[in-house]
């Protein structure tokens, strides 16, 4: 038992802990850090040393987004799986909040940049010729997410002595803009006559009429891309395909790739195939 004497008032464990006054007493009103003593005459809060220890892992949870009343559930579920899984879900949504604000910062640094500094993107109308291509093809959280089919690509066709004659690329199943859940196909070109066993496929892609956007630096220019490749098809008055086959989707070609170059000399394709 702690004795009286060794306890700290409220205003030092303050200081020790990190904590306010104010959220001292909102997390004793919600039952998660309770001091060791209140004074039944004066009110007074006085706290055990050994509480500094619970204080810091409240103040890191609630640094880290928590509520109070996760806070509490985790506190009750320290040592267990429940623990684990808990934070290894605030750790997923964390990253994907910061991508998210990433892509904001993009999109205000582009509206504050004049249309005559966005020099490195141009677009154009190209034929693309045919291609033979493997695939394969998953439903991924995000766009962004695509390099986890590329790490079960590489090792299945590396398996199948499978290698890519060109560029490798990525189409896009969705028929909208997916906020989640994207359907995506990825490729390597390969020569006329090559196999391939499941999960990946032979795709003949024909010839097409795309509007392209060549980026030249980081992929976060892909959203202006497209823009400019719908400026392009309204300015030039183009047709879209009226079929939704993997024909007229839209794909990518990453001419170079990050880890070949630094991210300065990354340049990457975006097709939006036209129709006739």
């Amino acid at each position: 038992m702690t004795n009286s004497q060794d306890l700290l008032s409220i205003g030092q464990f303050s200081t020790l802990s990190r904590l306010s006054i104010r959220m001292l007493r909102h997390y004793d009103a919600n039952g998660i850090l309770a001091p060791a003593e209140i004074d039944p005459w004066t009110g007074y809060r006085r706290y055990a040393p050994s509480q500094l220890a619970d204080a810091t892992v409240i103040r890191d949870l609630r640094d880290a987004g928590f509520g109070v009343s996760t806070i509490g559930e985790l506190l009750d579920g320290r040592g267990t799986p429940s623990w684990d899984e808990a934070l290894e879900a605030q750790r997923r949504a964390l990253i994907e909040e910061a991508r998210a604000n990433e892509r904001r910062l993009e999109l205000v640094n582009r509206l504050l940049s004049p249309p005559s500094e966005i020099g490195s993107i141009t677009i154009t109308k190209e034929t693309v010729p045919a291609m033979n291509v493997v695939v394969l093809r998953g439903v991924v959280p995000s766009y962004e997410d695509e390099r986890i089919l590329w790490g079960q690509m590489m090792p299945a066709a590396a398996a199948l002595g499978i290698s890519p004659v060109g560029p490798c690329g990525v189409i896009e199943h969705n028929d909208e803009y997916r906020e989640s859940d994207v359907d995506l196909s990825i490729f390597i070109p390969v020569q006329q006559g090559t196999t391939a066993e499941d999960p990946l496929e032979i795709l003949n892609l024909p010839e097409r009429e795309c509007a392209v956007a060549t980026v030249r630096g980081a992929y976060n220019q892909f959203s202006l891309a497209h823009d400019l490749i719908a400026d392009k098809i309204v300015e030039d008055d183009l047709r879209l395909p009226e079929s939704s086959s993997i024909d007229g989707h839209a794909f990518n070609i990453y001419v170079t790739e990050m880890g070949e170059v630094s991210e300065d000399e990354l340049i990457t394709k975006i097709y939006q195939p036209l129709g006739t």
